[in-house]
């Protein structure tokens, strides 16, 4: 991609204004047309929410959605919503033992309102706060039951079973960590107690030694900053197997809303461990080795994305597709969403942006936060922004599952496109909030805000 020099936060207020416009709309379409007895909505076909995939991973996002709409624009119909659907169909999801999903749902839930509470954003309430300190309590013990023993540590398995870690999961553990600082204990057999901060910082080393590559020579594939969706291991003695993808094109290509989910994983538990006093960590690691660990495998992502995206930061869903040759060099060009042979996932765009803003800012390093701000206003634009009044998403040409076929093709065109989902609308929200932060000098968003001892540290 081509990072552009002079671009800064200002730059992309007006935006902002024309986008939190358009989002609100969205959501007041989907909460007045969307029949939720289908199931959560995942994905739009032809403009339209529909409901699919293999768990329902999504509904934390779309009532997130008009919670971090009530942020940005003060109005409270979209906090009534967010409140109320949380309180009334949420619950389900904190104790779901069949998926890792936990710091998705949750937190962009439970944690958005207890964040609103420490931020002054609504009233004190300490039923309330308690409320949902109990549910993040509860959703980061269970995601932590997950567990699978490796020779070398250990992780928190995917939904398709014990031998299986995704790359996904780097950004959802942070529930498990805000779990143990609010000072829960996930008590096992005998009344053992399991330590979440181990299980978290296990997590993250696992993450950051399988399903990132450092170029240092692990397999005839090894780039700096490349990732594998998934990483099998024989549950029989803990030993790694192979790189592998779901969704994906190969173990051994870039799933890119998997590097996505690093880049903003490794930055935002970076931002995090910084924070802890060194005596968290005593008997696990010293604090400056995982601080390390998780600056080489941020530093080493954040590249990936730049090197292998389109010129203006749009990325193609997987750097491997196998008809991505056939568009010749796409790095030097703006993506095309709307080409004969690779879909674009604008999705992995927004989520990406958003950590390479939070490790320029923790290093320091002005090209990081320039990179995630150019592919930010590509994203606040058109093709990408809906414009269209019948259309339900606010971020198009999201790809949820391209080996499955899961993703709608439209009419007169050969590749999914022009569709959104409900990760992606939500973190083009997430994005467009941090963005708005630092243009009016306001104190960083952070997922951990809502604990008092580290906010706006």
């Amino acid at each position: 991609m081509q990072v552009k020099k002079d671009i800064a936060p200002q730059d992309l207020k007006g935006l902002l204004v024309d986008f939190w416009t358009l989002s609100g709309q969205k959501i007041k379409s989907i909460e007045q047309e969307y029949d939720s007895s289908k199931g959560a909505p995942v994905f739009t076909v032809n403009g339209k929410y529909s409901s699919r995939g293999w768990t329902e991973w999504t509904e934390g996002f779309q009532y997130g959605s008009a919670l971090l709409q009530f942020e940005a624009t003060g109005d409270e119909e979209f906090l009534n919503i967010g409140r109320k659907n949380t309180l009334e169909k949420m619950a389900p999801h904190l104790t779901h033992i069949g998926v890792h999903d936990h710091g998705f749902n949750n937190i962009s839930t439970y944690g958005n309102l207890l964040r609103f509470m420490k931020e002054s954003l609504i009233p004190q309430n300490d039923w309330e706060q308690n409320f949902y300190e109990l549910a993040i309590k509860n959703s980061g013990a269970v995601q932590a039951s997950r567990w699978t023993k490796t020779v070398d540590g250990g992780y928190i398995y995917s939904f398709n079973g014990p031998h299986s870690l995704f790359v996904d999961t780097i950004r959802s553990v942070r529930i498990l960590m805000l779990s143990h600082l609010m000072g829960h204990k996930l008590k096992g057999e005998n009344d053992v107690s399991i330590n979440l901060l181990e299980r978290g910082i296990k997590h993250i080393l696992s993450t950051a030694k399988y399903n990132v590559y450092y170029g240092e020579g692990r397999d005839s594939y090894d780039v700096w900053g490349r990732t594998a969706h998934e990483c099998i291991f024989n549950t029989n003695d803990g030993n790694f197997r192979a790189p592998n993808a779901q969704q994906g094109f190969s173990g051994f290509t870039t799933w890119t809303r998997g590097l996505a989910w690093a880049i903003c994983g490794f930055a935002e538990e970076l931002e995090l461990m910084s924070l802890l006093p060194k005596s968290e960590f005593e008997g696990l690691i010293s604090k400056k080795e995982l601080i390390e660990i998780l600056k080489k495998g941020a530093k080493a992502t954040c590249d990936f994305f730049i090197e292998n995206t389109a010129l203006d930061g749009i990325t193609y869903w997987d750097t491997g597709a196998p008809n991505i040759h056939k568009l010749g060099d796409y790095t030097q060009v703006k993506a095309d969403p709307y080409n004969d042979f690779e879909p674009v996932d604008s999705t992995a765009a927004a989520i990406a942006a958003q950590g390479l803003i939070r490790l320029g800012k923790y290093l320091n390093d002005d090209n990081y936060i320039k990179a995630g701000l150019t592919t930010t206003e590509s994203l606040l634009q058109e093709p990408y922004l809906s414009t269209e009044d019948h259309h339900q998403g606010i971020l198009l040409h999201s790809i949820y599952h391209q080996p499955n076929g899961w993703d709608n093709i439209p009419e007169g065109q050969k590749i999914a496109c022009h569709e959104s989902s409900m990760w992606g609308d939500y973190h083009i929200r997430e994005l467009a909030i941090q963005v708005g932060r630092m243009i009016e000098n306001k104190p960083d968003y952070a997922f951990y805000n809502c604990l008092d001892q580290y906010r706006n540290r």
